[in-house]
């Protein structure tokens, strides 16, 4: 419903930034990374949201980058991440973090968010690994790619794993990719494909 929300910020706090357009001010739920993001209270900002509706309340969600916003969506989705989970996941992973820990099968990344226990962190690594297997079953080009712990030979490939865990093509994956130096370590890849993605759009 909600886009994203553009005007000037006129308050912070823990989690929370108000955006005001045109004289109304939306609440938005934020992460401490997007927080870290913010401008000074007073200045104009622009946040992609979510809006999360519930019998009792209606919450927006806002974040200061795409595709933390879609790594929000894709760990919401996902049974046992509610929008709490999701937002203390994403206070202390990038979304270029979430993406490089799923591609590797690193389930202790996700713990260091609170509320996350060992049992969630395993079914949040699984459940985005199963997406990627079955986007390699139904994407020939994504059929040579592997899923698993990556050599340092296979960092581009597992950075092109992470890239289709938050939602991108295997074809813009693998192009965003291919123009950049295949020694990075994965989680320099996956950030430096999202910065060209968010250049692009």
């Amino acid at each position: 419903m909600f886009y994203s929300v553009k005007g000037i910020l006129t308050h912070t706090q823990p989690n929370v930034a108000v955006v005001e357009c045109g004289g109304v001010g939306f609440l938005c739920r934020t992460t401490m990374n997007t927080q870290k993001a913010l401008p000074p209270v007073g200045q104009e900002v622009k946040l992609y949201t979510q809006l999360n509706v519930r019998e009792d309340a209606l919450d927006l969600f806002g974040f200061a980058t795409q595709a933390e916003l879609n790594c929000f969506k894709l760990l919401t989705n996902i049974s046992g991440v509610g929008p709490k989970a999701g937002l203390a996941i994403l206070s202390v992973l990038t979304p270029e973090q979430v993406a490089a820990a799923a591609a590797t099968g690193d389930s202790k990344a996700f713990t260091r968010a609170s509320g996350v226990g060992p049992k969630l962190g395993q079914r949040i690594v699984l459940e985005l690994k199963d997406k990627v297997q079955s986007m390699q079953a139904s994407d020939p080009q994504m059929a040579h790619l592997p899923v698993g712990v990556p050599s340092a030979a296979g960092n581009a490939e597992a950075a092109v794993n992470a890239l289709t865990v938050l939602g991108y093509s295997a074809s813009e994956a693998s192009s965003a990719v291919a123009k950049l130096d295949s020694s990075l370590p994965v989680e320099e890849l996956i950030r430096l494909a999202l910065k060209n993605f968010g250049s692009v759009r």
